[in-house]
This record gives structure tokens, C-alpha cells and sequence, in this order.
């Protein structure tokens, strides 16, 4: 169980200065953990802390998930293993602990994830600012860094956009990625660490949408789906299958489990979506089903028989893909036509042509090479007293809770490491 200190003496000994780069989850939680025992300036560009953060889990804020450790890991998408130590350190539930501490209560909701119980993602970042402010961090608003100073490969400060240099022995890089630009994240990072000598993998948008140019995807602009499996293919095999939510768009496809699909697509290639609409039955409970809502039907046309069966938006689609004449009497329906129904409703297809451009995208993959970042401290391998932590490393997560996790348990290692 993680203790933390929330007293602070007004007046004591600092060890060392440490500088914050990133007012963002990774950044906050870095500086209030380091504060605890060191000096600490944030600089953050905005006007406020916490601006991506704010619109997370659409104002609400899932910040984390409830599962056990082993699944947090399991639904790291990249880089799970350089993670091992940072979550052992500070878990899921260190943070529920701390956000308790910090007078924020949380409740659990489907598939584990947790949110504050006033649903206000500024009640997150409000205990976080808490955090700061118990721990004597200074922060600087409205302050941009231009260039991180070394010598003979340490850290000995920082320059500012103003001219101004702030010496130090430390500087914790929590910039973010590249998506969601209008928040700050605009790729920072990256060209201060390349600068040192560090190796980039090429940032790209994750949880992102999917884009497609089935004709039929179009005329379901709008419709959402409830409850659905959805299963990803790369030509004929089946890379990944969850469960949830989506939503059908005027480019394609969206929603919560399309958005943690999106992140398995690391690369080109021929993909598919397949939808299954009716998951929790098998293909004879399901014939059964629309055998009765036949029989119920068994004199109208084919067309005002599956009202019971689909949302009305869907049917003229599902008859156009069934290839049947949507005015053809049920009763004259086929076994074969039945058995291609029943395919259509189970395994819907939808092509993919690619991912919305990456400013579309929840998070960014890619970033700082992990293996030129020590796992057990977040220290560089390239520059000693650099810290990096959170979205601008080289690790992503699907939806859920998970990549905020990353944020506080990288942040939290590079605090109490520094």
C-alpha cells in the first residue's frame, strides 16, 4: 500500500531542484510525488492545469480502472513490459487511495472503470492541484519551455520561451503526445529529447476512429449500437475481438470499442470490422428467434417484418445486403435466405481503409523509445536527470482507464526516483 504525504513542513531542506516540464496527469502527479522531498517548478504553457484531462470520458473523467494488476498490464497495447515495474510501484489502487486522500471519492462502472462520483472531471483535477499545493510545488502557468540545457550529458537546466533560464538537477518531461493539439499537446517532447540524442518512433494517432467506404456505413450515419462484439481482421485472420459499444459515422466507424480496436492497427494492410449484432446468441438461438418473429409476421413483406429484430435505421440496409425483395412475403422465405439473414446479423462486414488524421485521435502512439528510458526509475539512458513519463513515451493503452493509469504510475516513478 502506498503512503502519501499530504503535511508538508511550510519551512525545510529541498535535496535537490527539480523541474516539471507538462501540467497534464503524468506532469501533476510527478510534481506533487517529487515535492514530497525536492523543490519543485511545473511549467505548463496553458492557462490552466489539467486541460486534456478535463475532456476526458466526455467531461467525466475515467481515471483509472478497478481490475487486478495483471489485467491492467494485459490492456497496455505497447510497450506492456516496460510498465511491470511502474505499476507494481504505484498501482490502480494507489491512485483510488491517493484521489481518497486527496477528499475525492470515486464509483465503479461497467468494465471496471472508475470515475469521480460527481462525474466532474475537474473534481480530478482540483484534488491533483490539491496534491501540488501540499507538497509545495510551484507552478507556472502560461510559461513555455524552448530548450532543455545540458552538460557533459546531465541536465542542468532549463531555457523559456522569454529568455529566462532556470537552473536545476532534475527535469521530469511530461509533455504529452500529438493529439488533441488544442489542449498543448503539440509534440514538444519530442524535439527536446531528439535533441539529446534520443530515438523517436513515429508518433500516430490511437483511439481514433476508423474509416470506411462501404456505401452502406453512410446510410447508418448516427446509429449506435448497444452490447455488440466486434471482432478485427487483417486479410483473413482475427486479431482482436471486444465487446461494447460503437457508433456508425459519416466517415465510418466510432465508439468505445472501436476506438480500443483502432490501437491494435499498428501497420498497413487489408483490414475488416465484423459485427456481430445479436452476441449472446448462438446461430440456433437465433434462427429460433427469427423464426418467430416470421411467424408472427408471416403475411407482410419481408420489409415490416424486422421491426422486433433491428433498429428501424438498420432494416433497409440488412435487406439491401440480404439480396432479398424487401416486398416478398415472409411466409415465401427460404430456408437458404433465412440462413443468410441470420450470417448478415451476426457477421456484419465492414471494410477499413485507414484511421481520422491523428488530431482526431484520444491518444498518441509512438514517441520516446522505452528502451533508452530505464523502467524502474523513468531516468534516461541518454542524459542523466531526465525523467520522461506519461503519453510522450512510447506506450499506449486501450479505453478504459488505462492510459491515465500509465500517466500516474510513470509519474509517480520518476517522483519519488528523482
Amino acid at each position: 500500500m502506498i503512503t502519501v504525504n499530504l503535511k508538508q513542513e511550510s519551512r525545510r531542506e529541498y535535496m535537490s531542484k527539480i523541474v516539471v516540464i507538462g501540467g497534464g496527469a503524468a506532469g501533476m502527479m510527478a510534481a506533487g510525488t517529487a515535492g514530497a522531498r525536492h523543490e519543485v517548478i511545473l511549467l505548463e504553457k496553458n492557462e490552466k492545469l489539467g486541460k486534456k484531462m478535463f475532456i476526458t470520458g466526455k467531461g467525466r473523467c475515467n481515471f483509472t480502472n478497478a481490475c487486478e494488476i495483471e489485467e491492467l498490464i494485459e490492456n497496455v497495447v505497447t510497450n506492456k513490459s516496460f510498465l511491470y515495474s511502474a505499476f507494481y510501484t504505484f498501482s490502480n489502487t494507489s491512485t483510488i487511495q491517493l484521489f481518497n486522500e486527496l477528499g475525492l471519492r470515486e464509483k465503479v462502472e461497467r468494465g471496471n472503470r472508475v470515475f469521480p462520483q460527481s462525474d466532474k472531471s475537474s473534481d480530478v483535477i482540483k484534488a491533483m492541484s490539491k496534491y501540488l499545493e501540499k507538497n509545495n510545488v510551484e507552478v507556472r502557468l502560461n510559461t513555455t519551455v524552448k530548450d532543455l540545457l545540458t552538460e557533459d550529458g546531465k541536465i542542468k537546466g532549463v531555457l523559456l520561451e522569454n529568455g529566462q533560464t532556470i537552473e536545476c538537477d532534475g527535469v521530469i518531461l511530461a509533455t504529452g503526445g500529438v493529439t488533441y493539439s488544442q489542449t498543448g499537446s503539440t509534440g514538444d517532447g519530442y524535439i527536446f529529447a531528439k535533441k539529446l540524442g534520443h530515438g523517436i518512433i513515429e508518433p500516430k494517432g490511437a483511439l481514433i476512429p476508423l474509416v470506411s467506404e462501404d456505401s452502406f456505413v453512410k446510410e447508418l450515419q448516427g446509429l449506435s449500437l448497444k452490447n455488440v462484439s466486434i471482432s478485427l481482421f487483417k486479410g483473413n485472420k482475427k486479431v482482436k475481438e471486444v465487446f461494447g459499444e460503437m457508433l456508425f459515422t459519416h466517415f465510418g466507424l466510432s465508439g468505445p470499442a472501436v476506438l480500443s480496436l483502432s490501437s491494435i492497427i499498428k501497420e498497413e494492410g487489408s483490414y475488416t470490422v465484423r459485427i456481430n449484432l445479436k452476441p449472446a446468441l448462438d446461430e440456433t438461438t437465433l434462427d429460433s428467434r427469427i423464426l418467430r418473429d416470421f411467424e408472427k409476421y408471416a403475411n407482410k413483406s419481408f420489409k415490416n417484418a424486422l421491426d422486433d429484430l433491428l433498429p428501424k435505421k438498420m432494416i433497409p440496409v440488412i435487406i439491401e445486403l440480404s439480396g432479398i425483395d424487401e416486398y416478398k412475403k415472409v411466409n415465401q422465405i427460404t430456408k437458404e435466405e433465412r440462413n443468410k439473414i441470420r450470417g448478415i446479423l451476426q457477421n456484419l462486414t465492414v471494410s477499413i481503409k485507414g484511421k481520422r488524421p491523428i488530431n482526431e485521435g484520444i491518444i498518441t502512439s509512438g514517441g520516446i523509445k522505452v528502451k533508452e528510458v530505464n523502467p524502474a526509475t523513468m531516468e534516461s539512458k541518454v542524459v542523466e536527470g531526465l525523467y520522461i513519463v506519461g503519453e510522450v513515451l512510447d506506450v499506449d493503452a486501450v479505453t478504459g482507464g488505462f492510459n491515465l493509469q500509465i500517466a500516474f504510475s510513470t509519474g509517480y516513478l520518476a517522483g519519488i526516483s528523482c
